[in-house]
């Protein structure tokens, strides 16, 4: 697994000698006999700001889940902050944002903070957090008048209120617009400078790349990948070279040694090669491609890869016993 420290430590402890703030050891999930969470080994220090990717039926939401306290592991164990997850929930340690719901329309925003903050013992002052989530200004609107973007932020609001040590976004953004995401991501990356862990389950691949500090990919039930974005797409070799070709020879360009596939749209051809200087200089020379451009493999390339794979034959007898993948087993494949 890519880790952020090579350094030995005690199970269940940063290096430092710090509580991990989410520490899940070979946890495994059932419902009935389907295997939702297969082994999953998930170590994520103080401070740390991390995106947990995957594709629809991964596992993601219900290792979230498991982490809130919410459900329960067949097996393995789960700790956050050095507790039981309901433990550290009623310690106030963690706050959830999730997608929908929590919210009374016919409150204020201040109103809404306040209703919250009573229930308490001892929480963040209401206008400080206000504006820490980027709401202030619009205080004193009612819930129900506020944008889709403007509810998230509220509800972001509401989980700074007990100053927790570990927030957690499940799809936080889900049908904001792009200047909706932009402006609660500030917030959270404003917030998260200050020391707080965070944990975020996300579809947009761009989010997890601009704003976390290490990416785990999940597919199948299990962590396939885990490191920072550069080091997740680099598990992906090659480069792709993207040009303009009328009438191209498919067959000649399939046969071209290194291209690994090849895609045309309209007169535009793609072609995904682990020597992107040979192709290039082929296609200069040997044919009447122009507008020639060569990019970098990118998130959603490493992603498509790594969970693409079929793991319909895989049976719970298994589970558990496939590593992440790491950078040098990447590039071996």
């Amino acid at each position: 697994m890519i880790t952020t420290s090579t350094m030995p430590h005690t199970p269940g402890t940063s290096p430092h000698g710090t509580p991990l703030a989410v520490d899940l050891t070979a946890v495994t999930k059932d419902f009935g006999s389907v295997r939702a969470v297969r082994g999953v080994d998930l170590h994520i220090e103080q401070g740390e700001v991390v995106a947990f990717l995957g594709p629809n039926g991964a596992g993601k939401t219900t290792t979230i889940d498991m982490v809130l306290g919410l459900s329960q592991p067949t097996s393995g164990t789960v700790r956050v902050l050095g507790h039981e997850p309901r433990h550290a929930i009623a310690r106030g340690l963690v706050s959830a944002v999730m997608q929908t719901g929590g919210l009374l329309k016919d409150l204020t925003v201040r109103d809404t903070l306040r209703y919250t903050a009573s229930l308490f013992a001892d929480t963040a002052p209401v206008d400080e957090v206000l504006a820490t989530a980027g709401v202030a200004s619009i205080a004193d609107r009612k819930v129900g008048k506020c944008s889709g973007g403007e509810q998230q932020r509220l509800r972001f609001a509401m989980a700074l209120l007990s100053d927790p040590a570990l927030l957690i976004l499940d799809e936080p953004t889900t049908g904001m617009d792009v200047e909706g995401r932009r402006g609660f991501w500030e917030a959270i990356r404003k917030d998260a400078e200050r020391g707080r862990t965070v944990l975020f389950a996300t579809h947009y691949l761009e989010e997890a790349d601009r704003y976390a500090d290490r990416v785990v990919l999940l597919s199948h039930g299990r962590i396939v990948a885990d490191g920072t974005g550069s080091e997740i797409k680099a598990l992906t070799s090659g480069r792709t070279v993207r040009a303009t070709l009328p009438n191209a020879d498919e067959a000649a360009l399939r046969a071209l040694p290194g291209v690994d596939s090849v895609e045309f749209q309209s007169e535009q051809v793609y072609l995904r090669t682990k020597d992107s200087d040979a192709v290039a200089r082929w296609l200069l020379t040997e044919t009447d491609a122009r507008d020639l451009e060569i990019t970098s493999s990118g998130l959603e390339d490493a992603f498509i890869s790594l969970t693409s794979g079929d793991d319909d034959a895989t049976t719970s007898a298994d589970a558990g016993n496939t590593k992440p993948t790491t950078p040098q087993e990447g590039a071996r494949r």
